[in-house]
């Protein structure tokens, strides 16, 4: 199952660039650029992720410094709609001021510093402090100040809202609270010349879920920016992604990532029987071991080996009885931890026939392909399987990570507040805008407590389960770095290489003065 060193450079099987040879249709030429970032070794201290001292650092020379996407421009569809975007204990407004335009202020009343709004709102005619009465218009110019007589210092020049950098991208909104910041095109770069097939500003929002969690914001989005975890944390899919044949590249402040779908990972070494009576989320044969995990009516999860030798457990993999011992966590997890709706009695889909002159890929991308034409029509013809199939992934330094062409997925991660062991995690679906304008984007966000699963927002589909696999991680990362003898973390040379990206842009901007 696990290589060792081999004396290559890359894990077995084909890279992304074999696959995209035998692809269907011509991929988009960004496609084809390979952009690796150097050699590492990148090795951070381990208090990154814990720090008081670091999380305020953070604060001071990152979210008060950078762009960072604080909304999506359908969030607030009116003329007097506002967001309110909090990051650590910042907190911003993002209003709709015009048909098109946009403004964004700190969030605090110029009198006793009162938040102006604690939450989003709708068709705002000014903005009034609740505690004095202190008034704003839309466009952030001072418009009241009950007995004004009494503050002669006060004006329009003087106590107007102080504005914050704004910027626009696929329909997301952007802030920036440093006046001398660049501009937010030199920043993103080249980012739009990875979505020409469907830009952003096609596609419209159809879910929006929040969960907090008990980990650094880091440690989450991490989890989300490799596929190096795939073996283990998620050894569900490992049957249909070739996780450790992902491309992985870097422009600027952005990096990329191209996992296929559809090819087999590298990792499994041996072909089992199906399943006849497989279902998708209660009963499963491991890709790697070929035991089978079934949840069963005494609410325990059974495996059973190639002797046909029975042994239970709980859904926490916790050994109840049999002569297995230990068996694996994730796909207890999956098989015996909470369900969708309607996920116990899912079949799984026997793999379609391939016909001669076609490969597996490019006959599991057609019927997505006919799917979108209802929406997009006949360009769908000229769209490559890979970016209707293939898990295509980017990160926008800090926190932002839109997904490519077909993937619905969106995410981002902020700190909870000021507590360095807290975050909230956000998946964000868009789908492409139909042809004839007939659609009505999601506005309100699905927030899950702490301790809530993530079936409890099924709008998630299949991800809902693949995201359980992955917070279960996230709380013993969080301890575990603080009991490591050696307390650094080593990133991989080109596995991690976003994760490596990222630790690279933070300590530069950690450093400026």
């Amino acid at each position: 199952m696990v290589e060792t060193a081999t004396g290559t450079d890359r894990s077995g099987g084909r890279s992304y660039q074999d696959i995209l040879d035998e692809d269907s249709r011509k991929a988009p030429d960004i496609f084809r650029v390979e952009s690796p970032m150097p050699k590492g070794p990148t090795i951070v201290p381990a208090e990154r992720y814990f720090s008081q001292a670091f999380h305020d650092l953070e604060v001071e020379k990152v979210w008060k410094r950078v762009w960072q996407m604080a909304c999506n421009e359908t969030d607030i569809p009116e003329v007097g709609d506002y967001n309110v975007y909090e990051i650590a204990h910042l907190s911003f407004l993002v209003v709709r001021t015009g048909e098109d335009e946009f403004k964004a202020y700190h969030n605090a009343c110029l009198h006793r510093g009162r938040m102006i709004k604690i939450k989003d709102g709708k068709r705002a005619r000014e903005f009034r402090c609740a505690f004095h009465g202190w008034a704003w218009n839309l466009d952030g110019s001072l418009k009241e100040v009950p007995c004004h007589w009494d503050f002669p210092t006060v004006s329009a020049e003087t106590h107007s809202l102080p504005e914050v950098k704004i910027g626009r991208w696929g329909g997301y909104l952007f802030i920036n609270p440093d006046e001398n910041a660049e501009s937010f095109e030199d920043f993103i770069g080249n980012l739009s010349e990875q979505f020409t097939t469907l830009p952003y500003e096609k596609r419209y929002k159809t879910a929006h879920v929040a969960k907090l969690l008990r980990c650094n914001w880091k440690i989450a989005q991490e989890a989300f920016s490799e596929a190096y975890h795939v073996i283990t944390t998620h050894p569900t899919i490992l049957d249909s992604i070739g996780d450790a044949n992902t491309q992985y590249d870097v422009f600027g402040n952005y990096s990329r990532a191209m996992s296929p779908n559809f090819e087999k990972s590298p990792h499994i070494e041996q072909d089992w029987e199906p399943l006849e009576d497989g279902r998708l989320f209660t009963k499963l044969r491991h890709p790697l071991t070929g035991h089978v995990y079934e949840m069963c009516d005494d609410d325990l999860v059974h495996v059973t080996n190639h002797k046909g030798e029975v042994s239970k457990f709980k859904p926490d993999a916790t050994w109840v009885e049999g002569p297995m011992t230990q068996v694996d966590p994730n796909m207890c997890n999956w098989i015996g931890g909470d369900q969708l709706p309607g996920g116990n009695v899912v079949p799984l889909s026997p793999p379609p026939e391939v016909p001669a002159g076609k490969n597996m890929r490019q006959v599991v991308a057609e019927p997505v392909r006919e799917f979108h034409r209802k929406a997009l029509g006949d360009m769908v013809d000229d769209i490559c399987d890979a970016e209707l199939i293939d898990s295509i992934y980017l990160t926008l330094f800090p926190n932002f990570h839109p997904w490519g062409c077909f993937s619905q997925v969106n995410y981002r991660f902020r700190p909870n507040g000021s507590n360095p062991e807290e975050c909230i995690m956000e998946a964000i679906y868009l789908s492409p805008i139909p042809q004839d304008g007939n659609y009505e984007p999601v506005t309100e966000i699905h927030w899950l407590g702490f301790d809530d699963d993530w079936t409890q927002a099924p709008e998630l589909g299949l991800l809902a389960k693949v995201f359980n696999q992955d917070i279960v991680n996230m709380p013993e990362v969080q301890r575990g770095l603080k009991m490591m003898k050696n307390p650094e973390v080593i990133f991989a040379n080109y596995g991690e290489t976003k994760p490596r990206l990222f630790h690279k842009l933070l300590s530069e901007w950690i450093d400026k003065p």
